[in-house]
């Protein structure tokens, strides 16, 4: 009888805190979602159609993702091309990261047609 009260007692505190772990607040990317919906920041569903365009965003991505020591999440920003300007979003790993992609990016673009919007994470 002892075992099983145990036993029963057990299960009770490992549901208690796997309810308890799924209370935690999850991450809030709220705003974020209202932002991109909102109509007034680029998205990758913005990306032109254009040959130039397009060919541009490739040269981009492909510099960003040769850089050496670069962050998976600085690998995955997005990047959106529209009349040759370049608009970098997302987060990376930090202040050098950030300022490591826009170099890179003004090197490949052009210094006058980036807008980095990378957030430091």
């Amino acid at each position: 009888m002892q075992k099983s009260s145990l036993l029963f007692i057990g299960i009770l505190l490992t549901a208690c805190s796997v309810q308890a772990a799924d209370t935690v607040a999850p991450p809030d990317n709220t705003a974020v979602n209202q932002r991109d919906r909102s109509g007034q920041t680029l998205t990758p569903g913005n990306q032109s159609e254009s040959k130039n365009d397009i060919k541009l965003d490739a040269t981009v991505r492909r510099a960003v993702v040769a850089q050496a020591g670069i962050s998976t999440a600085g690998q995955n920003i997005k990047i959106m091309t529209q009349d040759g300007r370049v608009t970098l979003r997302g987060p990376v790993k930090d202040e050098a990261e950030r300022a490591s992609i826009e170099k890179t990016v003004r090197q490949v673009a052009g210094n006058a047609s980036v807008d980095n919007q990378l957030e430091v994470k």
